[in-house]
């Protein structure tokens, strides 16, 4: 008998193994946006990361990188995707509510759409930020709260807004943090209007 993480990450790796590209393979808007203050050389670190096309980004920025996901089907996509575009990329099959994460090992984290529950949420926040090194950059795109439209979780249970997400990175030097509505074209799996939240964020400790 599996418990509910086991059925939910079979889930995913489901949708995963069943069509490929379920979230596209290009970059998502808000991290292309930010990648003016990038520079090779730099550790970033994808959790969640489903099929690559963030980490391979980061990647064909000269950046060296790791994705985390607890699905091997989207992480195996992953690594096809890199070779594909001609770079490398580190990969690690976890569960982020769970996993031991590196602490001060990374220049860049880069959480895109990791939506959780509350007892799953913090935690993994809490691991983000201990994984930034100082002068350290946290990207982080999720569904907001409020009104489900086209894209997104039905409910608000694993949704963010503004406070939640300052009382998570505590101690983090705030960049931007904005909420609105957005037209998402990635892949099929967000195609349509959608509630989001942006922040990016510092560590300057």
């Amino acid at each position: 008998m599996t418990g509910p993480g086991e059925s939910w990450q079979q889930r995913w790796q489901a949708r995963y193994a069943a069509a490929a590209w379920l979230f596209g393979d290009a970059p998502n808007d808000w991290l292309a946006s930010n990648a003016w203050r990038l520079r090779p050389g730099l550790r970033a670190l994808c959790p969640g990361e489903g099929e690559g096309r963030n980490a391979v980004f980061l990647a064909s920025l000269g950046l060296d990188v790791t994705a985390v996901d607890f699905a091997p089907a989207a992480l195996a996509r992953a690594t096809s995707l890199a070779a594909s575009r001609g770079v490398s990329i580190n990969t690690v099959t976890a569960d982020l509510a769970r996993w031991t994460w590196p602490v001060a090992a990374f220049d860049v984290v880069a959480l895109v759409f990791v939506q959780m529950t509350a007892d799953e949420r913090v935690p993994m926040h809490r691991g983000a930020r201990a994984a930034l090194a100082p002068g350290g950059l946290l990207v982080l795109e999720a569904f907001a709260k409020g009104e489900a439209l086209a894209c997104g979780p039905r409910g608000d249970a694993s949704r963010y807004n503004a406070a939640m997400l300052r009382e998570d990175f505590a101690g983090l030097t705030i960049v931007s943090l904005t909420s609105g509505t957005a037209l998402l074209a990635e892949g099929e799996g967000h195609r349509g209007e959608a509630n989001v939240i942006r922040l990016l964020a510092r560590h300057d400790g």
